[in-house]
């Protein structure tokens, strides 16, 4: 890990870059405002960690409301829990021996669940978990449309959830139902209909569960692009969001007005200006991800840098901005997640000064 790139108490014009920005302000009327429409339904809500991968921001939201965080990979898991978080679910499968043994030796320390769509799987899990005395929740994940892990078949929930409801170490706790694709789907109405269909999945596996005389504690899923129609549904009763904490270019360029507001930026300095109307800043490939397309210049949200490579970041200067060398920019990254993998820090400020520094906890934790 590299030293933080401030300290508190620090200017934000004394910030080293590319660093990660969290304007605290934003962020914590994010976290406000996503868990009263969750409690105002009276759902649960368990922000989803692969966004932030931060003890820190877990603990922030935990204080807000939230039940406790999802992880994807088990060594995420173990950070947080390193971290101090106590419940937490991996809402992924686990594969392998060695994943296996981690996973039963966490949920000694912290409440803990992991999704399962085998029956291998889940007699390896349940094996590894008796053979330490450990017990973990399990959720059947079922398959609503991403076309990734799940039951294709929502009938099929019943057999795989006697198997673990008969399993010692094991606890039968519902069903994962998260469609990521539907996020990222430009309009109200293209989301609209995806949910649909999910729901309409989940109600099959639900009314198959009652029907075996199952018990389904929680129906967990949805994600910040359509937590609202999942909640309309009434169907789900855990929530999963990740990136509502932060944001990015890619949810803002979804077809109705973003509802969170853009905390993180990444701070970049214009190190070279060679030409009228271009500029060169130290935010790269390294500095942001660039999956969901090159990053937006804050103070442009319509204008997206033109090109990049490791350590460059190429910018057609739009009409009315002119820069110098030395100059700070703040861009929009166009996806959080692995944009956020690539730093070690986030530098929290309120009102133009360095509050806090935390590390990214499970920055790297992909196994």
């Amino acid at each position: 890990m590299q030293p933080p790139p401030a300290t508190p108490g620090d200017p934000l014009d004394q910030v080293d870059t590319p660093a990660l920005l969290v304007d605290l302000d934003a962020f914590e009327r994010n976290l406000d405002r996503m868990t009263a429409e969750t409690t105002a339904r009276g759902l649960r809500l368990r922000p989803h960690a692969k966004t932030h991968k931060s003890a820190d921001v877990a603990k922030a939201q935990i204080a807000r409301g939230a039940v406790g965080l999802c992880c994807q990979k088990v060594s995420e898991a173990e950070a947080l829990a390193d971290g101090g978080v106590t419940d937490l679910l991996v809402s992924n499968q686990v594969a392998g021996s060695r994943k296996l043994e981690r996973l039963a030796q966490l949920a000694r320390r912290v409440r803990l669940g992991v999704c399962v769509d085998d029956a291998g799987n889940a007699a390896k899990i349940a094996q590894a978990a008796a053979a330490v005395g450990a017990e973990i929740d399990v959720l059947i994940e079922i398959d609503v449309g991403a076309g990734r892990c799940g039951l294709r078949d929502p009938e099929a929930v019943v057999p795989l959830a006697q198997q673990i409801a008969a399993a010692p170490s094991l606890r039968f706790a519902g069903l994962q139902a998260y469609n990521g694709t539907a996020q990222h789907l430009r309009t109200l109405e293209q989301r609209r209909a995806a949910i649909s269909v999910a729901a309409e999945t989940v109600r099959r596996a639900t009314n198959a569960l009652s029907a075996a005389g199952l018990s389904c504690d929680t129906v967990g899923g949805a994600g910040t692009g359509t937590y609202a129609l999942e909640m309309a549904e009434g169907l789900w009763t855990e929530l999963q969001p990740g990136s509502y904490c932060f944001m990015d270019a890619d949810y803002a360029a979804n077809g109705t007005p973003p509802s969170y507001e853009q905390s993180l930026t990444v701070l970049t300095t214009i190190m070279s200006a060679p030409e009228p109307g271009f500029a060169v800043c130290d935010a790269g490939h390294k500095a942001c991800a660039i999956d969901s397309g090159l990053p937006r210049l804050a103070s442009h949200p319509s204008v997206a840098l033109i090109g990049a490579s490791d350590e460059h970041g190429n910018i057609a200067l739009p009409s009315g901005l002119a820069v110098s060398v030395g100059d700070r920019l703040h861009l929009i990254p166009g996806h959080i997640d692995p944009t956020v993998n690539l730093h070690d820090w986030y530098v929290c400020h309120r009102g133009g000064t360095v509050e806090a520094v935390w590390p990214v906890t499970a920055r790297g934790a992909i196994f």
